[in-house]
């Protein structure tokens, strides 16, 4: 009796160690399929960053797309053989799942050369301070182009964009502004696509600033001053002419004979560009007097001043 009860004893500890062997190889079977099935994935981390500017646009896929085909197809389609979905794929893979504040131009790249097209010569048209003004005058206006009138511009244009290293990432809450870091989304892609579009001007290019803002019309660290007015090509522009254009009734804090446009011209000169500047260049204020048709300063005629 005492020799079965040891068997019975010893088949009880075998079939506990089996079933424990049993159980760690599930366990190890387990974690090596949810290892497997997870791999190339990334984390969901606890909180996405936190930054002070808007979040990614909502629907920026379906926005960009319909910018896209609407220019290469009613606005512009001799540019009809543009793949719109290579250009979202390469938008999104320029961010997604990246630190907004670790952009680089190279990651922006591949999204330039697959939207990047000619610009016709005597029709680049730079600006700054004056976003509002001189969008209304290409509108009307057909013989100018800014940077939102190209492919690129058009489909950014008051669009957001940011990741974020956890999933989804895209951070549709915040996105990171040029002051909290240099190499944010937004920043990077404007910078590339402003530098491009100086680089293809060719002929007469044409600047419109701001003659109402106190602290200058010309500032050295905007876009313009700081990017585009260094990438002009001399040996393509023949002239750049300034329209500096001051707000309906003021207040008319610089002409072209003001400390800040002298500095442009100085530049300008330095590349050995002609320049021409005038004052309320008068097609423009006429534009500007549409919704101030009885202001004085759009019943009296405007001096211009040429400086080349």
């Amino acid at each position: 009796m005492p020799l079965q009860q040891g068997s019975a004893r010893m088949r009880q500890r075998t079939v506990l160690l089996v079933g424990i062997a049993v159980l760690l190889a599930a366990l190890v079977l387990a974690v090596v399929l949810a290892s497997l099935l997870t791999h190339g994935r990334h984390e969901v981390g606890p909180k996405m960053l936190k930054w002070k500017d808007r979040g990614t646009t909502k629907n920026l896929q379906e926005v960009i797309l319909g910018r896209c085909y609407n220019y290469i197809t009613a606005q512009h389609p001799e540019l009809g053989d543009k793949d719109c979905l290579k250009i979202w794929e390469s938008l999104k893979d320029a961010f997604i799942y990246k630190n907004p504040c670790n952009i680089t131009p190279e990651d922006y790249q591949p999204l330039m050369e697959l939207a990047s097209h000619p610009i016709p010569c005597n029709k680049s048209l730079f600006w700054s301070k004056t976003g509002d003004l001189v969008h209304r005058y290409t509108k009307s206006n057909q013989n100018f182009l800014t940077l939102e009138d190209t492919l690129l511009g058009y489909m950014a244009d008051r669009v957001s964009w940011c990741g974020d290293p956890s999933a989804p990432g895209i951070n549709y809450e915040s996105c990171p502004k040029r002051n909290e870091c240099e190499s944010n989304p937004g920043s990077v892609f404007w910078k590339m696509a402003s530098k491009m579009f100086a680089e293809a001007a060719c002929g007469v290019v044409q600047v419109m600033l701001n003659g109402s803002v106190e602290a200058g019309a010309f500032r050295s660290s905007s876009i313009f001053g700081s990017i585009e007015i260094f990438n002009l090509d001399p040996d393509k522009v023949s002239e750049v002419h300034i329209w500096l254009m001051q707000n309906i009734g003021g207040p008319q804090s610089e002409s072209c004979s003001g400390q800040s446009i002298q500095r442009l011209i100085s530049i300008l000169e330095e590349r050995n560009f002609k320049i021409i500047c005038e004052d309320n260049y008068r097609p423009v204020q006429l534009l500007q007097c549409v919704h101030n048709p009885d202001h004085r300063d759009c019943r009296l005629c405007t001096n211009s001043t040429a400086i080349s």
